[in-house]
């Protein structure tokens, strides 16, 4: 008889802890989405002023050789993008490029990233060169394509 009790005492008592994981653990869950719920327009307008700061940056990047201030020549300015906005052919209008310039675009307080750090670090190095590459002639000749190859 003390057996049958034991048991049922521990069955009850097993089954009571499921339940009480399971309620412990659904309820955790509605406040973490409530949590979640709450915090949710803070995230959306945070992510809303990052994207506004990254599109203004593009925008000023490609915008800037126009601006009054800019020291160079829009169009002797080739728009890059990475890892370098801008690469000027200071000369170019008048058929004699003197310099060419390699040109990062910043706004506010941004600084340079490791990358373009890299890349000042290679042109102050002056470990630039000019380099050809010229196309297989087999390539670039006229009436050459194989057709049922493409």
């Amino acid at each position: 008889m003390v057996e049958t009790t034991t048991i049922i005492f521990l069955v009850v008592l097993l089954i009571g802890l499921a339940i009480a994981f399971y309620i412990g653990q659904r309820t955790g869950a509605y406040r973490k989405h409530k949590e979640w719920e709450e915090a949710l327009p803070e995230h959306r307008k945070d992510a809303i002023l990052k994207s506004r700061a990254v599109l203004g940056g593009q925008f000023s990047e490609q915008l800037a050789p126009f601006l009054p201030d800019f020291k160079y020549l829009p169009s002797e300015c080739r728009f890059v993008g990475k890892p370098v906005d801008l690469i000027v052919f200071k000369g170019m209008d008048e058929k004699d490029i003197s310099e060419v310039i390699f040109v990062e675009i910043k706004s506010g307080n941004a600084k340079l990233s490791p990358h373009e750090r890299k890349l000042k670090e290679t042109i102050d190095k002056k470990k630039v060169r000019w380099e050809e590459y010229r196309t297989p002639e087999d390539l670039t000749k006229r009436g050459n394509v194989d057709f049922d190859k493409l």
